[in-house]
C-alpha cells in the first residue's frame, strides 16, 4: 500500500508536469501576421547539397527553379557522389543562367562531412540571405522563397520552417514518420517562440551568410559530422535573432523512408546528435520523455490496481485535454488534420520506437550521413 502511494504522487506530479508542456509549452506554435516591405524583396542564394541524389534532383530541382520570387540563384552542390548527380546538375545549368555548381571533393582532414561541403556552398553563394533545403524536397508552393525569407529583417537572420513529409494512404509507417516529424516541430517552434530556440531542420530554414560567419560556421562541431542544422540553430539561435514561418505556403515537402528499418536508422543519427544540445535544452527534452513515458507507465499500474482510480482517471482526462486542444490546433496549422484522430496511438507508438533508440544508441553508435 505505501508502495502505491509513492506511485500516485509520482503519478500526479508526472501528470503535472506533462500539463505543463501540452498546456502552455506546447500552445505557443502561432505567429503574427508578417507584411512585407520593398526592401524584403532582396535577392536570395537557395542553397541545396546532393550526395548521389540525381533521381532527386531531376524530380524536385524543377519546384525551386520555378518559384516566383524577383532574384535568386540556386547554388548546388554535389558532395562527393558516386552517380550521375554531377551531370544532372550540369545538364539543368545549360538551361537555367541562375545556378551555380559546387562540385567538392573529398579531402582527408573533413572525408563525408555535410558540414564541410556545406560550408564552401555558402562561400560560394553570392547574396547574403541563404535559404536551405534538401535535394529530396519540394516547395508546396511558389511562393516558398518569398515566405521564408520575408522573415529575414534587421532583427531577425534565423528563420526555421516546417519540412513535412509527403503523405501516403494506408501507411501505418507513414502517419508515425509524419507524427514524429510533427511533434519535433511542435518542440522546436514552441521553444523558439518562446526565445529559446534549440534546433530547426535542414530541410527548410533560412539564414544569413553574415550570420553563418559570424557563428565561425560549423566549427564549433564539425567534428559531429551530423547537425549542420539542429546544432547550429543550437549554437547561434536566441531569442533576438531567431524567429519561425508558419505559413503554409512556406512548407516543403519531402520523401518519407518506405520501411521501418530505414526510418529507424536516420532517426538514430538524429538522436545521437542530440547529445551535443546545450544542457538547459537537453533537461527540457529530456523532462518531458521521461515524465511522458512515466505517465503511461504509472497510469497503467495505478488503473490495473483501482489505486485512487476516480482521481487518476481525472488526471489522465486533464492530461489528455490538453494533449488534444493544443495538438489540433498546431495540426490545423501544419496542415496535419489527418494525424488527429490517430493522436493517442501514435505517440504510444513513437514512445515505445524514441526508448528502443535510445538503449540501441547505447549499446552502439549509428551510421552517419549517407
Amino acid at each position: 500500500m505505501v508502495i502505491l502511494h509513492v506511485l500516485f504522487y509520482i503519478f500526479a506530479a508526472v501528470t503535472f508536469v506533462q500539463l505543463f508542456y501540452y498546456g502552455f509549452i506546447f500552445s505557443n506554435v502561432k505567429q503574427k501576421k508578417h507584411t512585407s516591405t520593398p526592401s524584403q524583396t532582396l535577392p536570395v542564394s537557395v542553397i541545396v547539397c546532393a550526395k548521389n541524389e540525381a533521381k532527386n534532383l531531376t524530380q524536385f530541382l524543377p519546384y525551386i527553379l520555378d518559384q516566383d520570387y524577383p532574384e535568386f540563384e540556386v547554388v548546388l552542390i554535389n558532395d562527393s557522389s558516386n552517380d550521375s548527380t554531377l551531370r544532372v546538375m550540369e545538364k539543368f545549368k545549360a538551361s537555367y543562367s541562375n545556378i551555380k555548381i559546387v562540385n567538392v571533393k573529398n579531402i582527408e582532414a573533413f572525408w563525408g562531412n555535410k558540414k564541410y561541403a556545406l560550408t564552401l556552398g555558402i562561400k560560394a553563394a553570392t547574396h547574403n540571405r541563404l535559404l536551405f533545403t534538401d535535394a529530396d524536397c519540394q516547395p508546396v508552393s511558389r511562393r516558398w522563397i518569398s515566405e521564408m525569407t520575408n522573415h529575414l529583417d534587421a532583427q531577425h537572420q534565423l528563420v526555421l520552417g516546417y519540412g513535412a513529409y509527403a503523405k501516403v494512404k494506408n501507411s501505418v509507417l507513414n502517419k508515425l514518420i509524419r507524427y514524429e516529424t510533427f511533434m519535433t516541430a511542435v518542440q522546436y517552434f514552441s521553444y523558439a517562440k518562446l526565445g529559446n530556440p534549440y534546433m530547426g531542420v535542414g530541410r527548410n530554414m533560412a539564414y544569413t551568410k553574415e550570420l553563418f560567419f559570424e557563428a565561425r560556421g560549423f566549427m564549433d562541431h564539425m567534428n559531429v559530422k551530423s547537425g549542420d542544422d539542429d546544432l547550429f540553430v543550437n549554437q547561434i539561435g536566441n531569442s533576438k535573432n531567431t524567429t519561425m514561418c508558419l505559413s503554409k505556403d512556406s512548407f516543403t515537402e519531402s520523401i518519407p523512408k518506405k520501411t521501418y528499418g530505414d526510418w529507424i536508422i536516420q532517426k538514430r543519427r538524429h538522436v545521437s546528435t542530440a547529445k551535443h544540445y546545450k544542457l538547459k535544452h537537453k533537461a527540457a527534452l529530456g523532462l518531458f520523455f521521461i515524465s511522458q513515458l512515466l505517465f503511461f507507465i504509472l497510469g497503467l499500474i495505478l488503473i490495473s490496481t483501482a489505486f485512487y482510480w476516480q482521481i487518476v482517471v481525472g488526471l489522465i482526462a486533464a492530461r489528455y485535454l490538453a494533449f488534444f486542444i493544443n495538438l489540433t490546433l498546431v495540426a490545423k496549422k501544419l496542415n496535419e488534420k489527418d494525424l488527429i484522430p490517430l493522436f493517442p496511438l501514435l505517440e504510444i507508438f513513437l514512445i515505445v520506437t524514441q526508448f528502443s533508440i535510445f538503449i540501441k544508441n547505447l549499446v552502439s553508435r549509428p551510421s552517419r550521413w549517407k
